[in-house]
């Protein structure tokens, strides 16, 4: 296929070129604009050390809801040239660095305490970064609809984070989260309800198997044992063993009794810590399993040859 070169109108030359640092395509023999704001499709540059990267650099850090200020701001620093001016002019910019605190909406007020502390209980909680955005985004929404009003900045964080961790797979159960702040759950559970339900948020149930993996891992169960659980899981949702149960005790269960069928020893009290729930639990769910299932008999050639 013939390649097709490109003409000016104006004067009718083909010596044109391209101007990758203005995107733009220009004719040499009257200086005509053929095209502009053309996309330079080539290799993008690399860096090697530090120096270079910000020479190179274009654009900033992104945009993050986890600060008050979306990172967009800047702060009159302390040092710098400020040493080098005259007294009095040094003077004029402290109190400009001053009310550079001072004059800031309720919002971004509390937005600055509030989102410090959600980044701090995120840190501790093991929160994936998009679920602390968008918990960050939740919380943010709250309080531009004055939802915080009347209630403690702990607990409108607290339901946030567990919104978002909901919303994005991640097991966090209320427990942990009202030990982290600390807080009673009913109070997180309730303030959580209210912001899903005046932000129109929409979490689907929380499934047994985002469970599955995190008790395993603290259990330090082999993969074997976690497979074996998760098809033990899929059975009990065919046959709606699941429904109208905890998700952590029907979890904390179906690893129990996979840990059985794998040979490996783990009591009831120590399933029942991991997941937070108590031994009776476990123990009814277990015998549910084991009757709906038919298992019993697996169980007891197990425990034959031990």
């Amino acid at each position: 296929m013939q390649k097709q070169v490109k003409k000016c109108p104006e004067c009718g030359s083909t010596d044109v070129f391209w101007d990758r640092n203005r995107g733009e395509v220009s004719c040499r023999g009257c200086g005509f604009v053929l095209e502009d704001k053309r996309i330079d499709f080539t290799q993008e540059w690399r860096d090697f050390d530090s120096e270079s990267g910000e020479s190179k650099r274009r654009v900033g850090s992104p945009l993050t809801f986890t600060k008050h200020d979306k990172g967009l701001s800047t702060k009159i620093g302390k040092a710098g040239d400020l040493t080098k001016m005259k007294p009095s002019e040094r003077r004029m910019y402290y109190r400009m660095r001053k009310w550079q605190t001072r004059i800031s909406t309720p919002i971004e007020r509390n937005l600055k305490y509030s989102l410090a502390e959600l980044k701090r209980i995120s840190s501790f909680l093991d929160v994936p970064k998009i679920a602390e955005e968008d918990a960050a985004m939740i919380y943010r929404m709250a309080a531009e609809k004055g939802l915080v009003r009347g209630r403690s900045m702990e607990s409108v964080v607290a339901g946030a984070l567990y919104a978002s961790c909901r919303r994005h797979g991640v097991p966090r159960t209320l427990d942990e989260i009202s030990n982290a702040f600390p807080l009673d759950k009913k109070e997180i559970g309730k303030t959580y309800r209210f912001i899903c339900r005046e932000l129109r948020i929409r979490i689907l149930p929380t499934s047994p198997q985002d469970y599955i993996h995190r008790f395993a891992s603290e259990l330090k169960l082999s993969p074997k044992t976690v497979s074996t659980s998760i098809d033990i899981m899929k059975k009990a949702n065919e046959m709606e063993i699941t429904s109208g149960k905890g998700p952590m005790g029907i979890a904390a269960a179906s690893l129990y009794v996979a840990a059985l069928l794998s040979g490996e020893k783990k009591t009831q009290r120590e399933v029942a810590d991991v997941a937070g729930v108590t031994e009776v639990t476990i123990r009814n769910r277990y015998k549910e399993l084991l009757d709906k299932l038919k298992l019993e008999d697996k169980i007891k050639k197990i425990r034959d040859k031990e």
